[in-house]
């Protein structure tokens, strides 16, 4: 039984094995963590771990807030648009000539008339236009591939005017006249072949005809010699 003395106001008593050792190790680490912060702040605050562990917290938001305010204020790349590639002139045109083009197509055809086309069109085009061949009509001799001219005729299953005195056995029909005549008449005429054909009927589209049997020497291709052939075969 313990002695009155010993419960009484007497010694503490003894730590257990090895707490003499921790407290000591303990207080070490506190008295380093305050001598490592700013001497105000040792001042202002009792430095415990709590407090020290507020502070910390309070470093490392910080420091987050200034990392993404930096984050999101760096430069952004912007993408160039895409270059638009210049308008491309119609091929063979010059860059000058016409965008569309207008043609007569006649004949044997579903919905004959006058036709706007792109320029650059050909024969078949047309034809598609007005709607197609009618059934059973001889196409053999009409060229389907060929380029169509502004302001030209096409007529389909129906026999073109004969060219001045080829007619067998029979008088001349008359002079051709050159504002009304279509491609195909003007390649039966004797020096002309489509080519020069078309070049004419290109020439009367600009000038907006013919005003004399002369302005065909203004017309590429026609020599001398080529117009004085032409000359008595042809009217404006």
């Amino acid at each position: 039984m313990p002695s009155p003395s010993s419960s009484a106001g007497g010694d503490p008593p003894a730590p257990p094995d090895g707490a003499d050792e921790a407290l000591p190790a303990a207080a070490a680490r506190r008295l380093a963590v305050r001598e490592r912060l700013p001497v105000w702040l040792q001042a202002r605050c009792a430095v415990e771990p709590r407090t020290v562990a507020a502070v910390g917290v309070v470093l490392v938001a910080a420091v987050g807030f200034a990392g993404q305010q930096y984050w999101s204020a760096r430069p952004q790349g912007v993408t160039a648009p895409a270059p638009v590639a210049p308008a491309v002139a119609p091929a063979g045109g010059g860059g000058a000539g016409p965008v569309r083009i207008v043609v007569d197509v006649g004949g044997k055809v579903r919905d004959p008339g006058v036709r706007r086309l792109p320029a650059g069109s050909r024969v078949e085009d047309a034809l598609a236009a007005a709607g197609g061949v009618r059934p059973g009509t001889d196409t053999t001799g009409l060229n389907r591939a060929r380029v169509l001219v502004d302001g030209e005729q096409v007529l389909v299953g129906a026999t073109a005017q004969p060219p001045p005195g080829a007619a067998a056995g029979g008088p001349a029909a008359g002079p051709l006249s050159l504002g009304s005549a279509t491609v195909e008449q003007l390649d039966g005429l004797p020096g002309v072949g489509p080519v020069l054909a078309r070049h004419i009927v290109a020439f009367r589209t600009a000038r907006g005809g013919f005003r004399s049997v002369e302005e065909l020497r203004q017309v590429d291709g026609i020599g001398e010699r080529r117009f004085t052939e032409l000359r008595k075969l042809v009217r404006p």
